[in-house]
């Protein structure tokens, strides 16, 4: 009797997998994407704080021309620092923002912004992704100034 009830249920595990398959991939695909844009945003993070510790000290490394090239520059990924690719079509935005002046202890902050867009799934009708399309992510930092401002400048690029 055992013997043929297995029988009778053969194939259903498969079956089973079928239909669970799509909404599998689904997470795994968007679980990717978020970690994407979380890895990025630890990153623009980062480049701000290492930004304002060298705005704060008034340093522009050699060569590089200035704070907000070097900052950009320093980005893991060429996609992050020039823009150009599906998920970030804009170079980095680096912003030096000085306190209300540029004397020693006034605050100076740093941000790093880029614009993330998110894989196409808005059209799909799942609740709560409906209207995700693009994401602003923002990293800044602010330290006191420990020297008088001369060589770092104000302002974007």
């Amino acid at each position: 009797m055992s013997r043929r009830r297995l029988r009778g249920e053969s194939g259903a595990a498969i079956v089973e997998f079928a239909l669970i398959l799509p909404f599998l991939c689904l997470m795994i695909v968007l679980m990717l994407d978020f970690g994407r844009a979380f890895n990025y945003w630890i990153d623009t993070t980062h480049l701000a704080s290492e930004g304002a510790r060298l705005a704060a000290v008034d340093r522009v490394p050699t060569g590089s021309g200035s704070l907000q090239a070097y900052v950009r520059s320093k980005a893991d990924t060429s996609e992050l620092r020039d823009g150009g690719s599906r998920w970030i079509d804009a170079p980095l935005a680096v912003c030096v923002n000085p306190g209300p002046g540029d004397e020693v202890g006034d605050p100076v902050e740093v941000t790093v912004t880029t614009t993330y867009h998110f894989l196409p799934i808005g059209n799909l009708p799942i609740p709560g992704l409906d209207d995700i399309d693009d994401m602003q992510i923002h990293g800044s930092a602010t330290m006191r100034r420990e020297v008088v401002a001369d060589n770092v400048s104000s302002g974007c690029g």
